[in-house]
This record gives structure tokens, C-alpha cells and sequence, in this order.
């Protein structure tokens, strides 16, 4: 069956909110929870970005639900060991189950140590090497790696959950795809991609899970919804390669400032307080075949956006799965 999952939003809020937003998403009926593993957020108008280790075991004490990284970027800003070290104490922490969501970053938050940015390419050979120094060390073993892009020393990990952390991939492209459907327990989506569900499936993640998000913007007025949403998230309507490539929130700034409109967001983000519109909005995750569907919402009305999922739209969405 379906599952219907909350979106935590670490680029628009701070700790505190971030863990009472978790205890409202499950009193309001939601089954999971998706957190993002950001250094910076997109713009200054969005204002925050908390560690997400420290909240992800802030949440796990005070909720019942499941909590997936949406997405952890193993490969650059945090070394793979210390990244496998932190899920693996997620793992014991959350009480509903921790998910590692991985996937190959943005220059917006991986450029912070002075490394240079790599390519696509070398940024998914990174992610596969990383994936196996975390694996290796979730067996409990002493263990020493010498690769191509990563050392470790005799390290190994005391603190561990009674299974390895499951691990899913956030993955645009065949090639990353590939790699999703070979390495990964499951896939991460962030748009209803009918031809590469399909195609992680074929090339060997049949059986394995797949989760989507999008995010929504409910407020009394369907002006109001539109106002917000443009406000913090203009960069929801960019495309192409600039989200991996532009490293600081005043670039996105002033990429989107004047050239982004009210409407281009709107076109991107469900708005308003019509449920159908935002029913209209999760379907197409749905008829895509994806598994677990988590929606964030924008803006600071998280009491009345819990409301209005928990009368109005999860009782309409789970009459149709």
C-alpha cells in the first residue's frame, strides 16, 4: 500500500520548529518523514539549515515515524566514514526506522572545504566508492580501504542498529539509474518520472521501494498560496544543470530575481485550498508507480496545512490505492 509521507524543509527551518513539525505530521495521520541534508539553503529568503544529524535524533525521540535523508550527500562536505557512522546511530536513534538517502550533491553545499566541484561522472564514481566504505564499516569490522577517491584507516564502527541501514538513491539520468538499481535498496524521485521508475525496476530494482516528494503551498487564499511559494521557492522553477552547479544562495537569488514569475512557480507548486488541487498534484506520483509519496509544505502555517491534509486531502488520496 501507498504510504503518504512529510516533507521537513531544513532549509526553511530551524531545529526546534523542524522536530515539532515531525510531531504534527504524525498527529495528523502522515506515515513517514523526509528530511534535506543542506549546508546552505537555496536562498537567504528561505533562512535556515540546521545540522541534520542532530535532528534526525531529536526526532526519533519524540515520534514514532520513519525518517529518510532526502538527500545526504556522502561524497565531498562529509567524509563516507563519518556519514556511515552518523546513520548508523540514526539507525539507533529513530524508532521508526532510518533510511539513508544518498545522492551526488550541489556545489550549494559540497563546495564549502575548497575542493574543486567535479563533474557528474566523477561525482557518481564517488558515490559508488562511498556506498562501499559505508557498507563495509556497517558490518562491525575493523576495515581499511584504499581506493580511488577515498582512504580509511583502521576504522571501525561500535555503535550499530541490530540491521545496516537500508540505502536509497536519488538518481537523474541511465547512468545514475544504473548505478541506483545495482547498489541501492531503493529510489528517490523528485518528480513523477514514469521512464526511470521503470527503468530502475528492469535494470534490477524490481521489488525495491521508490519514494517521490514534491512540495505544496496551502493557505486560506489561493493568492496568498501563490504569494509564498514565489516568495521562498522561486528556484523550483529553474531547470537544467545551474542547481548542481551554483554555489551560493545569492547566485540563485540573483538567477531568479526578475526572471522567475508568480505564475512559473505556481506552475511547479501545488497553491491554495482546494484538496482536488493538490490530489491533482501527488496523482501523477501515483500512476508512475512510486511507493512512498512525501509532500512538503512551504511557509510558516504548518498547523493549518496538517489540518487541512489530515480532514481533507490524505483521506481523498487513500480511497484511490
Amino acid at each position: 500500500m501507498t504510504r503518504f509521507g512529510y516533507f521537513l524543509a531544513t532549509e526553511e527551518h530551524g531545529p526546534r520548529e523542524l522536530v515539532r513539525q515531525a510531531q504534527g505530521a504524525e498527529a495528523a495521520g502522515f506515515d513517514a518523514l523526509w528530511i534535506s541534508d543542506h549546508f546552505h539553503p537555496w536562498l537567504d529568503s528561505q533562512g535556515q539549515s540546521p545540522f541534520v544529524w542532530s535532528v534526525v535524533g531529536a526526532i526519533g525521540q519524540v515520534t514514532s515515524l520513519p525518517v529518510t535523508t532526502a538527500v545526504t550527500c556522502p561524497i565531498m562536505r562529509v567524509h563516507p566514514a563519518v556519514v556511515a557512522q552518523a546513520a548508523a546511530t540514526a539507525a539507533v536513534m529513530v524508532r521508526g526506522g532510518f533510511t539513508l538517502g544518498v545522492g551526488t550533491g550541489e556545489a550549494l553545499n559540497e563546495h564549502i572545504l575548497g575542493l574543486p566541484w567535479p563533474p557528474a561522472s566523477r561525482r557518481l564514481s564517488m558515490l559508488e566508492e562511498a556506498l562501499e566504505v559505508m557498507r563495509r564499516l556497517w558490518t562491525g569490522k575493523l576495515v581499511t580501504h584504499r581506493g580511488e577517491h577515498y582512504e580509511v584507516d583502521t576504522a571501525r564502527l561500535y555503535t550499530l542498529p541490530e540491521e545496516p541501514p537500508k540505502v536509497y538513491m536519488s538518481a537523474f539520468g541511465p547512468k545514475a539509474i544504473g548505478l541506483a538499481a545495482r547498489e541501492a535498496d531503493g529510489l528517490i524521485q523528485v518528480a513523477p518520472a514514469v521512464e526511470a521508475v521503470e527503468a530502475f525496476r528492469a535494470e534490477g530494482g524490481e521489488g525495491r521501494p521508490v519514494q517521490g516528494g514534491l512540495k505544496v503551498c496551502w493557505a486560506p487564499t489561493e493568492e496568498e498560496a501563490r504569494r509564498v511559494a514565489h516568495h521562498r521557492w522561486p528556484n523550483e522553477a529553474l531547470t537544467g544543470e545551474a542547481p548542481q552547479l551554483l554555489p551560493l544562495p545569492r547566485h540563485f537569488e540573483q538567477l531568479t530575481d526578475g526572471l522567475v514569475t508568480e505564475q512559473m512557480v505556481a506552475d511547479e507548486i501545488a497553491c491554495g485550498p482546494d484538496p482536488e488541487v493538490h490530489v491533482a498534484a501527488i496523482r501523477p506520483y501515483l500512476e508512475a508507480g512510486v511507493d512512498e509519496v512525501y509532500v512538503c509544505q512551504v511557509g510558516d502555517d504548518q498547523e493549518g496545512f496538517f489540518e487541512f491534509y489530515a480532514d481533507e486531502v490524505l483521506p481523498r488520496l487513500r480511497a484511490q490505492v
